[in-house]
């Protein structure tokens, strides 16, 4: 099982970072995949991202990202969406790219006014470029960060036989 966990925040060891290998970490368990997820920090790409060639830094992100069974997808909540950083790196994606994924966006944020943004804004961002997205996407208050277990858990519940149907439903490519 190839599990791959995109942080979209600016800030290197982000609570979004935390949040992010923490969610994929308990997907995978509860999916019964042992292996530790991998994960593209776009903080540590940034600086990389807009260059005018490809870095081979980004290429190999992008290669991880593309060939991935489950992706976790997380980003804090900006002006009530993902942050932008995580979308220029998304744009670098051919359309289909992520047709074998299944694919759970995550955001924290500080206020519940922007909980819809998970599924109005990312989850069509993800569809576009192919993925299976289970819902629902998990939108996380910054204040449930103190007890993760407990903001997590009821998601992961929900979720984890989503995308055991739709890995067992995908057609091998």
């Amino acid at each position: 099982m190839s599990i791959v966990t995109v942080v979209g925040n600016p800030r290197p060891g982000s609570r979004t970072h935390g949040v992010a290998i923490s969610a994929a970490e308990a997907v995978a368990r509860r999916i019964g995949d042992e292996e530790a997820p991998e994960v593209v920090d776009l903080a540590v790409l940034a600086p990389l991202l807009f260059a005018p060639e490809t870095a081979p830094e980004v290429k190999a992100a992008l290669e991880l990202v593309a060939g991935a069974e489950v992706l976790v997808v997380a980003s804090p909540t900006y002006k009530a969406t993902y942050t932008g950083l995580l979308k220029a790196f998304l744009d670098r994606l051919p359309g289909g790219a992520l047709a074998s994924t299944v694919a759970l966006p995550l955001l924290v944020m500080g206020d519940a006014k922007h909980s819809l943004a998970v599924e109005v804004h990312f989850r069509p961002l993800l569809v576009e470029l192919g993925a299976v997205v289970p819902t629902p996407g998990l939108a996380l208050l910054e204040s449930q960060l103190t007890d993760l277990d407990a903001a997590l858990g009821p998601w992961v519940d929900r979720v984890a036989p989503q995308v055991t149907a739709a890995l067992g439903q995908r057609t091998p490519v």
